[in-house]
Parts: structure tokens; sequence; C-alpha cells
């Protein structure tokens, strides 16, 4: 069996923060007191993913805009029940002992020379999406596999076995990753591939983003469904020419949520042209600014971490 080659590592960087803010007790602190578990914790999950994956290129994917317009002008629900009560400009409810621990994580990435990539009006999501994307167009001789690193199923739509795309998935903890590939999603799923993934995602809504699916239509009708039809528009089809596969109850839910299925892919799917400029994705073996570095080690009481990070960095 040929050896995997060297993958693209792409970082769902919130979603791993957001574990460390929840996994490492907030009793971890810098020298001034102020709280640095997500800090701490992110570097610690970088450190050890270098190890255990070996990356060439390693990018951490950034929110720019956590509930970006097109998709509340397609879904006005999406990510709602998320919305901080402020007076200013909208913005995520987040812990307060997380907030100003996001900037110390985007200068530590900076520092360390590790890629931190967002795209002005995109979630992370649409980052990633576009990444693979483009690794996928590359001639099949200069393209690596990617691993999409993640704790949001939202992802599992770009698996593509063919493309050698698969997410790592965090639920279990970063040292426990579920491997999603196309044997994993339909074992769990009972889906096909990624793109089916998405469709049967429309289908079944999820509440965690405010989508609030087909009513009635549940997880493994949907994906019963995108399996007989073969995707969102077949089904679709089916509904609108009276097709006897579905029953009677089915055709009323789906014509019932009509409006909501015209515009539900749009907010479900992956933006895969997502305004990313030119990036350089080589994963460091040596920090960009040592000096930088040192400073916000001390500062913050990240010194462990750091060097956890050098030395995987350096071993790759």
């Amino acid at each position: 069996m040929t050896a995997r080659r060297e993958p693209l590592l792409l970082l769902d960087t919130a979603s791993l923060y957001f574990r460390a803010f929840y996994g490492v007790p907030d009793s971890v602190k810098a020298p001034d007191g102020t709280p640095v578990n997500a800090v701490r914790g992110l570097l610690d999950m970088v450190a050890r993913l270098v190890t255990d994956h070996r990356p060439s290129r390693l990018v951490a994917c950034w929110d720019d805009d956590w509930r970006p317009a097109f998709r509340v002008a397609a879904i006005p629900s999406y990510k709602a029940h998320r919305v901080a009560e402020t007076d200013g400009p909208e913005a995520e409810e987040v812990p307060d002992l997380l907030t100003p621990q996001v900037p110390v994580i985007a200068e530590a990435l900076e520092a360390l020379g590790i890629a931190r990539v967002g795209a002005p009006g995109f979630e992370a999501d649409d980052v990633i999406g576009t990444l693979v994307a483009r690794e996928k167009a590359r001639p099949a001789a200069d393209r690596s596999p990617v691993d999409v690193v993640t704790g949001d199923r939202d992802l599992f739509q770009l698996v593509d076995d063919d493309a050698h795309v698969r997410v790592l998935y965090t639920q279990r903890g970063i040292t426990n990753l579920d491997v999603i590939d196309g044997a994993r999603l339909a074992e769990k799923y009972s889906v096909a591939s990624g793109d089916a993934y998405a469709d049967m995602a429309v289908l079944r809504g999820d509440p965690s983003d405010g989508l609030p699916g087909v009513p009635g239509i549940g997880e493994k009708t949907a994906a019963t469904l995108v399996a007989r039809y073969g995707d969102l528009d077949g089904i679709l089809a089916a509904r609108d020419s009276d097709d006897k596969g579905l029953t009677a109850g089915q055709r009323t839910k789906l014509r019932d949520a009509a409006d909501y299925l015209d515009a539900a892919p749009v907010v479900v799917r992956v933006a895969l042209d997502a305004p990313v400029g030119d990036v350089d994705d080589t994963l460091p073996r040596e920090p960009h600014d040592p000096d930088r570095l040192h400073e916000l080690a001390e500062r913050w009481g990240l010194r462990s971490s750091v060097e956890r990070v050098l030395t995987a960095l350096a071993l790759a």
C-alpha cells in the first residue's frame, strides 16, 4: 500500500479555540492573572496535530465574518440566537474570559509564522472550502491530500475520497480524532459522499445554526431520500412530479417547506470561491519572529506551550 503523502492541514481555528477554552481550566493564567486557557490549549493542539500528522503545509482558517450577510439574507434565523446584546455592530456572543484571548492567539500564530487566513464577508468554513477547491484544481502530481480539523459537522460536505480530502473531527478530543472519509460517512449517516451529506443536512436542518430543516424529515429519512433520488434537486423534482417513491406525507412536508428549501443550499453549502488571496501555507520550521514570540511567551505565561509547538515544527 502506498504511503499517504504529507497533507495540507486546514484548521477551523475558532472551533479549536472554543474547544480549548472549555477543555482547559480557566485557572490556567498569565503572570498578571489573565486566563490564557484557550491560548495554551490551542497551541498545544497545534503541537499535537503537527506531531501526529506531519503536514508539509498548514493554514489556520479564520472567521472574518461569523454571520455573513448573504446567509442571513437567505435565512434570517441563521445563527440569530448567538448574537450578543450590544449597542455596537452585530457581534457573536462569546464568553467574557475568551474574548481577550483571541487576539493573543492571532499574535502567537503570526510570530510562529503559521498562516492565518480569513476572507472579508465570509466564515472560516468558506475559507476552508475555497482552499480545498484550489487544491483539488491542481494537477494530480502536485496535489496534496487535505485534512480539515474541526468540531463542526458542516464541513463533512467537503469529504472527497477521490481527491483525498477528509475531516479530522474533534468530538472525541484532539488525541482521538474521528477520521471522516467516505466510508465513515456511509457508516454514520448512510450517505455516499460529502455532497450527499450537504443535501441531507439541508433537509435535516441544524438548530445550533438556526436552520429549521424540513419539519418531520429527520436525519434518517433525509439520507434515504438523498440515496433514492441522488441529490436535493432530484428530491425536489420528485416532489413536483408526484413521484410514487414519496409518501403523501413526505410530499406535503416538502411542499410546505418550499421557501426554506429554495434558500437553504446557499446557507448550508460552504463557498468554494471566497476572496482568499495568495497563501504561503508552508509549514514553518522555525519561528517567523523569535523575539516577538519570546515576548508573548513571557508576558502570557506560554513558554511550555510555545516550546511544544517549536519542537513539533522542527521535527515535522
